[in-house]
């Protein structure tokens, strides 16, 4: 997600009130999630109430009112105060505002995992989700599909899912589904996996392996690529046995391929060139 100055202080703002918020005795993070979310739902659908929520030239308190008018004894009162912060402040577009309140939705279900203890579950699943959905172009396509109406989304995604991953996780990646907007789901969804395993302060490893990993090798090398990045790191593999033989290792935009295919397409290419 890129802000803007102007959005970047006003989410700013808006995490230390949901900070707060979520700190608070007696509040759900899980329920303050599922209807920011909400919300967000409804500004997408919704471009005039977009407009107004954002309009820089209304007083803040104008904006405040019309969001609390129309969602008071809708929404908690935790989330409210969320809301109002974002309504009173200064964002760079409608969008921007948008995307900001999404991110303080993924934020407030993330912080409900960490509370359960369920986090590493989530990112597992997440990370699951992603790799069904990469390894499927035709489900990516109808996921991302820019024609279809947004219930047949949350439909497909519940089908497929609802039944097998904890709710957060069903929440999170409908969410994905629903915001793609063209950019391709598997994106928002390695996105996802990416924000649950900063949580826990860890970069992520994506690991593909020509055969299945032992507990032992999946710790050496966690341990090995923790040494070669200088921060802990979150390993999730997936087994291809196209490979070959070997691994291939992607963190962030960094691929070590280590693959017999690999070796022999670099080998190929020498060859060509």
């Amino acid at each position: 997600m890129t802000l803007h100055a102007a959005s970047r202080e006003a989410l700013d703002l808006a995490e230390n009130t949901l900070g707060e918020v979520l700190a608070a005795a007696g509040t759900d993070p899980a329920t303050v999630g599922d209807e920011l979310l909400s919300v967000v739902d409804l500004l997408d659908s919704e471009i005039g109430l977009r407009r107004s929520v954002s309009d820089g030239s209304a007083a803040p308190e104008a904006r405040q009112g019309l969001v609390r008018g129309l969602l008071a004894g809708k929404v908690s009162e935790p989330t409210l105060q969320v809301l109002d912060t974002v309504a009173g402040s200064r964002w760079s577009s409608p969008r921007q505002l948008v995307d900001g309140l999404e991110s303080l939705g993924r934020s407030a279900l993330l912080t409900s995992a960490e509370k359960t203890g369920n986090l590493d579950l989530i990112e597992d699943q997440l990370f699951r989700v992603a790799r069904i959905v990469a390894g499927s172009p035709d489900l990516e396509r109808a996921m991302s599909d820019l024609t279809a109406p947004a219930e047949a989304k949350r439909n497909l995604v519940r089908g497929l899912f609802a039944d097998k991953v904890d709710v957060v996780t069903k929440t999170l990646v409908e969410q994905a589904v629903l915001r793609a907007k063209g950019r391709g789901v598997g994106k928002g969804l390695d996105e996802l996996v990416r924000l649950a395993a900063e949580r826990r302060r860890r970069s992520v490893a994506y690991v593909t392996s020509a055969s299945e990993l032992s507990d032992e090798q999946k710790t050496q090398l966690g341990a090995k690529l923790t040494g070669l990045y200088e921060r802990p790191i979150a390993l999730h593999v997936e087994v291809d046995p196209k490979l070959g033989g070997g691994l291939v290792v992607r963190v962030g935009d960094e691929v070590i391929d280590g693959s017999t295919a690999g070796r022999l397409d670099a080998l190929r290419r020498r060859l060509a060139g």
